[in-house]
């Protein structure tokens, strides 16, 4: 179940709020509990024991390690358990078919991997647990005592399946003690609504050129400018998919009492890949920073090369975390190469920049999508070959003819300017209401009508 369906949107949603709203202040973690698990069912059932064990795990691990704060040798062991368990089954359900592969590949053996399906969330919850099971050998929490608040803290639906990566520090405030108002579920609406105007009328709409274009057409058979057309399409789609799905999870979880973690601001206009990291998927870079990265040693090491290993190791580690498949890992250490050079000598030269340094955010990270769309290697040559070996061809003015407008609308929405106008007017009940009864007229036409409405991140 997506949140962009018009099975949450007037099925699961609506009953979800009243149930939630007229239970007890007691009773509510339990009840998120119980909605969470019923709405990870509906699409992975055979799934469920998986979370509810990554529950347990956590929740007796960090009350061993409260336990026996004082003997760090049984701390250590406990949070390797935790460790253990959590990339266990992120790697056997992710990565064994990866492995299986390229040990076949390189030592020419026929080895079988198990036939399994990738559970939904699985790449954000284990991250969520593990975060937690650290910050209490750290310290930096207090074990959660109550099961029920912690397997609400897990399984919390807003933010379940695709983030952003929410740590409990984050919300045990909450989670205790929360209360809601009008203006609250208000705000918390139109946060809403925002994210799925963005991900259903823009996504979806500049996400069915990629798809023509990678999928109908193929890339032996387009044009140099329609292949960058693609690629810039899938950009689009890409970000306004992801953010406009975090944002519908802010909405939720805002209407719920619960403030998460901004995960987008605007990455396209960053001047630098330094500037774009800590806009794009802010809950993920904060996470390996905070428990990759730092650990290290971080920048404050003591030769240049240990500050491109620990680089290295948190790219390699980001790039595969979207996927098994060697192209995300090229994603990953396609970044290494630009941040290790802004770091090195760059970055005071794109600071000063006007123009030039948005040029050269814009350029690379069209090629560092193209990589990242195509899985296939084979496939990946042929469409970097199209892109950078020129091919003529008029096939691109029929598609920019069908999709200027869309192109038009998503570079202008993926920068600040409409929603600082917006802010502008959003105190305005008749103008907000308005606004906000347009975006979702048109969103429920669209997803009634429509049969394209994927969700790319439900693959990571």
């Amino acid at each position: 179940m997506v949140f962009s369906s018009i099975l949450f949107l007037f099925r699961f949603f609506p009953a979800a709020m009243l149930i939630y709203f007229i239970s007890p202040k007691k009773w509510k973690n339990g009840v998120i509990f119980l909605l969470s698990l019923f709405f990870y069912s509906w699409g992975e059932p055979k799934y469920f024991p998986i979370m509810i064990a990554s529950v347990l795990v956590d929740y007796f691990v960090s009350l061993g390690i409260d336990r026996y704060w004082r003997n760090k040798t049984i701390c250590r062991w406990l949070l390797a358990c935790s460790m253990v368990f959590n990339l266990g089954m992120l790697g056997f359900f992710k990565y064994t078919g990866f492995f299986v592969e390229n040990i076949n590949a390189l030592l020419g053996l026929s080895l079988r991997a198990p036939r399994v399906t990738l559970p939904i969330g699985i790449s954000f919850y284990t991250f969520q647990t593990m975060s937690y099971s650290i910050d209490v050998y750290r310290g930096k929490v207090k074990a959660e005592r109550n099961i029920i608040d912690f397997a609400a803290f897990v399984t919390l639906f807003p933010q379940l399946i695709a983030g952003p990566i929410v740590r409990y520090s984050d919300i045990s405030r909450e989670l205790k003690d929360r209360s809601v108002d009008l203006d609250q579920i208000s705000e918390g609406i139109s946060t809403f609504i925002m994210g799925l105007g963005k991900k259903v009328l823009i996504a979806n709409n500049i996400g069915a050129l990629w798809t023509e274009v990678s999928e109908t057409l193929g890339f032996s058979r387009i044009s140099t400018p329609l292949a960058w057309m693609g690629v810039a399409a899938f950009t689009l789609q890409i970000y306004f998919d992801f953010s406009g799905y975090s944002q519908m999870a802010i909405g939720l979880g805002k209407m719920m009492g619960f403030t998460f973690p901004q995960n987008f601001d605007f990455p396209y206009v960053s001047k630098s890949f330094t500037e774009f990291w800590r806009r794009w998927h802010m809950t993920l870079g904060s996470w390996f920073r905070e428990y990759l990265y730092f650990p290290l040693g971080g920048s404050r090491v003591d030769s240049p090369m240990r500050l491109y290993f620990n680089l290295f190791v948190v790219w390699f580690c980001t790039g595969f975390w979207h996927g098994a498949s060697w192209n995300f890992i090229l994603w990953g250490l396609f970044f290494l190469v630009f941040l290790i050079l802004e770091k090195s000598f760059l970055l005071p030269h794109l600071n000063r920049g006007k123009v030039w340094p948005h040029v050269y955010v814009l350029f690379f990270l069209l090629v560092s999508w193209a990589i990242f769309a195509v899985t296939d290697l084979s496939q990946l040559g042929a469409l970097l070959q199209r892109m950078f070996s020129p091919a003529a061809g008029m096939d691109w003015m029929y598609y920019l003819r069908n999709y200027a407008v869309t192109f038009v609308v998503a570079i202008l929405f993926s920068t600040p300017l409409p929603w600082r106008l917006y802010s502008r007017v959003k105190d305005n009940a008749a103008v907000s209401l308005a606004c906000m009864g347009a975006v979702l007229a048109a969103s429920v036409a669209y997803l009634v009508d429509a049969s394209y409405n994927p969700f790319l991140y439900f693959r990571f």
